[in-house]
Protein backbone atom coordinates (compact mmCIF):
# COMPACT_ATOMS: atom_id res chain seq x y z
CA UNK A 1 0.00 0.00 0.00
CA UNK A 2 0.88 3.73 -0.72
CA UNK A 3 2.77 5.54 2.34
CA UNK A 4 1.79 2.83 4.44
CA UNK A 5 5.23 3.39 6.12
CA UNK A 6 4.66 7.07 6.57
CA UNK A 7 0.79 6.29 7.85
CA UNK A 8 2.43 3.93 10.58
CA UNK A 9 4.73 6.73 11.56
CA UNK A 10 2.18 9.20 11.63
CA UNK A 11 0.19 6.65 14.09
CA UNK A 12 3.31 5.82 16.33
CA UNK A 13 3.99 10.06 16.43
CA UNK A 14 0.66 11.10 17.15
CA UNK A 15 1.15 11.27 21.28
CA UNK A 16 4.11 13.96 20.50
CA UNK A 17 2.30 15.72 18.12
CA UNK A 18 -0.65 16.42 19.61
CA UNK A 19 0.54 19.95 20.89
CA UNK A 20 0.23 20.37 17.06
CA UNK A 21 -3.03 19.71 16.72
CA UNK A 22 -4.56 21.34 13.78
CA UNK A 23 -1.23 22.04 11.92
CA UNK A 24 -0.32 19.68 8.97
CA UNK A 25 2.97 17.37 8.96
CA UNK A 26 5.38 16.16 6.32
CA UNK A 27 6.43 12.50 6.83
CA UNK A 28 8.86 10.91 4.48
CA UNK A 29 9.30 6.84 5.72
CA UNK A 30 10.17 7.01 9.70
CA UNK A 31 10.88 10.61 9.69
CA UNK A 32 8.62 13.39 10.95
CA UNK A 33 10.61 16.56 8.35
CA UNK A 34 8.50 19.38 9.52
CA UNK A 35 5.20 20.78 10.68
CA UNK A 36 3.69 23.51 9.39
CA UNK A 37 0.84 26.13 10.11
CA UNK A 38 -0.40 25.95 5.85
CA UNK A 39 -1.12 22.32 3.68
CA UNK A 40 0.87 24.42 1.13
CA UNK A 41 3.76 25.63 2.88
CA UNK A 42 3.64 21.47 3.80
CA UNK A 43 3.63 20.23 0.37
CA UNK A 44 6.40 22.84 -1.23
CA UNK A 45 8.94 21.74 1.35
CA UNK A 46 7.97 18.17 0.45
CA UNK A 47 8.88 18.82 -3.07
CA UNK A 48 11.84 20.96 -2.21
CA UNK A 49 13.02 18.14 0.04
CA UNK A 50 12.16 14.69 -1.85
CA UNK A 51 11.01 15.51 -5.43
CA UNK A 52 9.04 13.31 -6.79
CA UNK A 53 9.72 10.61 -4.06
CA UNK A 54 6.54 10.09 -2.10
CA UNK A 55 5.88 11.53 1.13
CA UNK A 56 2.35 12.38 3.07
CA UNK A 57 1.61 15.90 3.78
CA UNK A 58 -1.53 15.08 6.76
CA UNK A 59 -3.34 17.87 9.06
CA UNK A 60 -2.79 16.80 12.67
CA UNK A 61 -5.83 15.54 14.47
CA UNK A 62 -5.91 13.48 17.70
CA UNK A 63 -9.82 12.28 16.90
CA UNK A 64 -10.19 11.57 13.17
CA UNK A 65 -13.40 12.21 11.63
CA UNK A 66 -14.96 9.41 9.37
CA UNK A 67 -15.45 9.24 5.92
CA UNK A 68 -18.38 7.88 3.96
CA UNK A 69 -18.20 7.37 0.82
CA UNK A 70 -20.96 5.25 -0.85
CA UNK A 71 -22.06 3.76 -4.33
CA UNK A 72 -25.30 3.50 -3.32
CA UNK A 73 -26.89 6.33 -5.06
CA UNK A 74 -30.18 7.06 -5.90
CA UNK A 75 -29.63 8.65 -9.50
CA UNK A 76 -31.26 7.84 -13.03
CA UNK A 77 -29.04 8.39 -15.89
CA UNK A 78 -31.32 9.48 -18.73
CA UNK A 79 -28.10 8.81 -21.31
Amino acid sequence: MALEKELETYRNKLPELKAEEGKFVLIKGDEVAGIYVAYEDALKEGYRRFGLDSFLVKQIQLNEQAQLITRLLNVVCHT
